[in-house]
């Protein structure tokens, strides 16, 4: 599903400021996508600022070696970016999601702009964001569409874009073992090294860091391993004591459904966190036929066939009812 990415070249030529956001929670592939884009356009001789809902995750920050990733002020207690500053950008971008309720505070900044709006985007779900939409959702990463962009823009890689578009694509594609990856995956990749990124310190960085909360963390959820259907559905859960009891953050449950995915015999995994009172997170990953897109959607979620997520209101016994009757409906299918 090619770009066309005629609307973009007219857009740059036509606008000299830029404020660009993405999802709360930003992932590698949101802020990767965030930095090369912003560095690209900078290039260009535009003024550009990302402005964002929240603050990176903690164990990603250091993706942002120059502080560019800033916070729209409603999100950061008065302070950070006003509404007003982020309205006196010519264009909006959006990078890796298409979905009002995955923007936070920065969905109300988005529909009140007088600004044109764009986005790019891998996810197959997604709203009307009034926006001009570049989207290909069998692309393996937003942050491998960046660089499609900067092609087409005639923009080189340049060394501070490198690594933190490595680690969008690594990371959107397990390290590369996921069914997405293409050849292009790994031409793309071969470009990014050669502009400077490191693989194994960027490996080290994401993985071998880990703080003695996130470990336990870990450890909790898996010990809270439940299978359903003969063994071909795996949940997960990390709840208020798990958090207070770890210390550990929101942010490190980050990949631990994929490790519930790696059971033998599973084909669908679901991970149940707390997210607040009432609020439940549930990251879904399928390795079988089984498409959890539709189950994520049917909640007012969205994402892959094979990887989606959703917001549920209400406990997470709750969730799990739920979204065991509409992953159970899947196998039927």
């Amino acid at each position: 599903m090619a770009i066309d990415w005629t609307p973009l070249r007219k857009l740059v030529a036509e606008c000299d400021s830029f404020a660009l956001t993405t999802h709360t929670r930003a992932d590698c592939d949101a802020i990767g996508s965030e930095l090369g884009l912003l560095f690209a356009l900078e290039s260009l001789g535009k003024r550009v600022r990302i402005v964002n809902a929240d603050a990176p995750p903690e164990h990603i920050r250091f993706l942002d070696v120059e502080g560019r990733i800033e916070v729209l002020a409603s999100s950061a207690g008065g302070e950070g970016v006003s509404v007003e500053e982020v309205h006196q950008a010519d264009a909006h971008i959006v990078c890796d999601t298409s979905a009002w309720g995955q923007l936070g505070a920065m969905a109300d900044v988005i529909r009140s702009t007088p600004a044109q709006r764009f986005v790019i985007d891998h996810h197959q779900s997604g709203d009307d964001l009034g926006a001009t939409v570049l989207k290909d959702d069998t692309a393996e990463a937003t942050g491998r569409l960046i660089v499609e962009a900067m092609d087409a823009l005639q923009v080189k890689i340049l060394p501070q874009s490198a690594a933190p578009l490595f680690a969008a694509i690594a990371t959107d594609t397990g390290w590369f073992r996921f069914p997405s990856v293409t050849p292009i995956t790994y031409r793309t990749i071969a470009r990014l090294m050669e502009a400077g990124a490191n693989p194994s310190e960027l490996f080290q960085q994401l993985y071998d860091r880990n703080t003695a909360g996130r470990v336990r963390l870990h450890g909790r959820i898996m010990e809270s391993l439940s299978l359903e259907l003969g063994g071909r559905v795996a949940f997960g859960q990390a709840t208020d004591e798990d958090f207070l009891a770890t210390g550990a953050a929101q942010a490190d449950t980050e990949d631990v459904v994929n490790r519930l995915l790696s059971v033998e015999g599973v084909e669908a995994a679901v991970l149940l966190a707390t997210m607040e009172p009432g609020l439940i997170k549930a990251s879904l990953r399928s390795r079988s036929l089984v498409d959890v897109r539709p189950v994520a959607e049917k909640f007012g979620g969205g994402g892959h066939a094979k990887a989606a997520g959703v917001r549920i209101r209400g406990t997470i016994a709750e969730a799990r009812a739920a979204l065991l009757a509409a992953i159970t409906d899947q196998f039927d299918v």
